[in-house]
């Protein structure tokens, strides 16, 4: 026969106590994270991929990590590629704090619950973690109520994703691991670009008839000032506008690159390659040029080579 009706486990102040245990727990044994949503920028609709993403919001929240003798996974490898950090960890949220600090927000950028592919930030130990599976169902149903997020991540890997949170400690992050392209520079009116802004310089010009031309943009990291007209600029997240085809920043007397907010005027003199170690002036362990000589003993380029290349010879 039917259960008692007259004893039920869906009171809801009882469900609402179940709850503030919960988060009276997770606030005391609990460390603060930012949850950082992810904003798709294009999408691959056939392989159901994102091309380019950005994170431009984080949320302080407090998380339990399940994880209490280290992170999980499979630790620290040294692969074929050199070391490898494979940690993973665990984060309980609680359901009602997330919709108040994350889903009050709710809009076509952030969705009504988490997501895998978003971000969690531990400033504990400085490290991203990415969300790969969201558990909703546990504990199950005590007291007909599903009172957390279980959060199973792993150690978030960059891919030159844009990170404008205004998190000082997180937008910082970006500028260590992103790729950046240097440009030794003239500036033609004494306005200096500031960080953070986006320079471009276009490859065809607007036209009369409405066309829009073809620019490769790049957001300025750093700015080193050599003299009052002179600077080395550090530019990251590489893009272009108005063509399918791959384009660069180059050297041009007449094609000056644009600051978008200060409206600098930039005379392009020198863009360091990845052919120079001088690019990578950040990493003290770049040997390209070594690499490259030392390649050329190894590999036969000579037009004798059948599977050389002989245009390498001339």
């Amino acid at each position: 026969m039917p259960r008692n009706t007259y004893i039920s486990q869906s009171v809801e102040s009882e469900q609402h106590l179940y709850e503030d245990l919960i988060i009276e727990s997770l606030r005391i044994f609990g460390q603060d994270v930012y949850y950082l949503p992810r904003t798709l920028i294009g999408r691959d609709n056939i392989l159901g991929e994102d091309i380019a993403s950005k994170f431009d919001d984080a949320y302080m929240i407090e998380a339990y990590i399940e994880n209490t003798d280290g992170f999980d996974g499979q630790g620290d490898l040294l692969s074929k590629f050199g070391l490898e950090i494979r940690d993973e960890a665990t984060f309980i949220l609680s359901r009602r704090r997330w919709n108040q600090f994350v889903g009050i927000w709710n809009n076509e950028l952030v969705e009504s619950t988490p997501e895998e592919g978003d971000i969690l930030y531990l400033p504990m130990s400085g490290k991203f973690f990415e969300i790969s599976h969201v558990e909703h169902e546990q504990p199950f149903y005590q007291l007909s109520d599903l009172p957390v997020y279980k959060l199973r991540c792993s150690l978030y890997e960059y891919n030159e994703e844009q990170f404008d949170t205004n998190v000082g400690e997180i937008d910082n992050w970006q500028k260590e691991v992103s790729y950046q392209v240097g440009l030794d520079v003239t500036i033609n009116d004494i306005i200096f670009p500031h960080v953070g802004e986006q320079i471009r310089q276009y490859t065809v010009l607007p036209t009369l008839e409405g066309s829009t031309g073809v620019y490769v943009y790049g957001e300025v990291q750093k700015v080193e000032k050599l003299t009052d007209t002179t600077a080395t600029i550090y530019v990251s997240n590489i893009g272009v506008e108005g063509t399918d085809k791959a384009r660069d920043f180059y050297v041009s007397a007449d094609n000056s690159a644009r600051g978008q907010e200060t409206d600098s005027d930039l005379t392009i003199t020198k863009v360091y390659g990845i052919v120079d170690d001088e690019s990578f002036s950040s990493d003290k362990q770049a040997r390209n040029v070594d690499f490259e000589i030392e390649a050329d003993n190894i590999i036969d380029f000579s037009e004798s080579n059948p599977f050389g290349d002989p245009s390498e010879t001339f």
